[in-house]
């Protein structure tokens, strides 16, 4: 089934270049079919590339998803038009009142900066509690998951000797874990951090699991009891070219960056990347769908929040 988003999205043509099922407004509203709701609380700079990103991986599932779009106020994107945002972006004062199937909050480039120091943080706290009893399920990404687990339950992020930079092999803590059904027993993802969460941490908070890590990229997915609120602290999203265009930024601009690891073939940067992460990732967002937002978020949206 397709994902809804406005037609003059920039993202539109790129999916459907793809062969992503991009269904209109006009032709959505005739299906007798209560589509997914959900809302994509986008805190990266490059908003056209994180929303293209996330839009393609909820278009290929067989659920139709109307996709939202939320920025925040308290912050001044300098790397997008203003006219972009005010044609399809909303504010959290715009949505507060409606009820969500889903949410994504994704990272963002502040994660050497306390949390409190963030100048959104005030506005992202209102909008995490908020999502406690409008949202059914969360999906937190790389710092959005670090500012879940700091928000929710308290875990402090650790700083690293040296930025995580690459795509890392992963496995499953859980085997019985939902959200990983259908994984191999070895799946990468790509990483591009300055800090992290420790196991030790997470361990010491009763209803929550870890359910996937790697030896070298630490604790990877996390999920509350019911998977109400779900923590990745990869960018299983990540498009190809992404770490290379991270890598070249900061090799231009002088910064200590390696080759990101496990990404150029012999870390040799005059060759294309290998892509290890796309199945992974459809998979991930699939099995979220499915079973964390469709099988068990209410026909009637309005009664998110009153399920416990």
């Amino acid at each position: 089934m397709p994902i809804q988003i406005p037609n003059d999205l920039p993202a539109a043509g790129t999916l459907q270049q793809e062969n992503i099922f991009v269904m209109t407004h006009n032709r959505a509203s005739r299906q007798d079919i209560r589509p997914l709701e959900i809302v994509l609380l986008n805190l990266m700079p490059t908003k056209i590339a994180t929303e293209t990103q996330f839009s393609r991986l909820l278009g290929n599932t067989p659920l139709q998803v109307h996709l939202e779009l939320m920025h925040t106020t308290s912050h001044q994107s300098k790397n997008i038009a203003p006219e972009h945002l005010l044609a399809f972006y909303k504010t959290f004062d715009q949505i507060k009142d409606r009820k969500f199937d889903g949410m994504i909050m994704t990272g963002a480039p502040v994660e050497q900066m306390p949390f409190e120091e963030v100048d959104y943080w005030p506005e992202l706290k209102e909008i995490m509690e908020w999502s406690k009893t409008h949202v059914h399920s969360t999906l937190h990404i790389c710092w959005g998951a670090q500012a879940g687990l700091y928000y929710h339950y308290g875990i402090r992020k650790q700083g690293l000797p040296q930025k995580l930079f690459g795509v890392y092999p992963h496995h499953t803590d859980y085997a019985r874990a939902i959200l990983l059904r259908g994984f191999d027993d070895t799946f990468y993802v790509p990483h591009s951090r300055h800090t992290t969460v420790l196991r030790e941490d997470v361990e010491q908070v009763e209803g929550l699991k870890i359910l996937a890590s790697s030896p070298e990229a630490g604790v990877y997915a996390m999920m509350s009891k019911g998977g109400r609120q779900i923590f990745i602290t990869g960018h299983p999203e990540y498009d190809r070219d992404t770490l290379d265009k991270e890598y070249r930024r900061d090799k231009a601009l002088g910064l200590p960056i390696q080759p990101p690891a496990n990404y150029f073939p012999n870390d040799d940067d005059t060759q294309p990347p290998v892509v290890r992460w796309r199945g992974h990732a459809n998979l991930l967002f699939s099995n979220w769908l499915n079973y964390f937002v469709y099988q068990t978020t209410p026909y009637d949206i309005m009664s998110i929040g009153q399920e416990e």
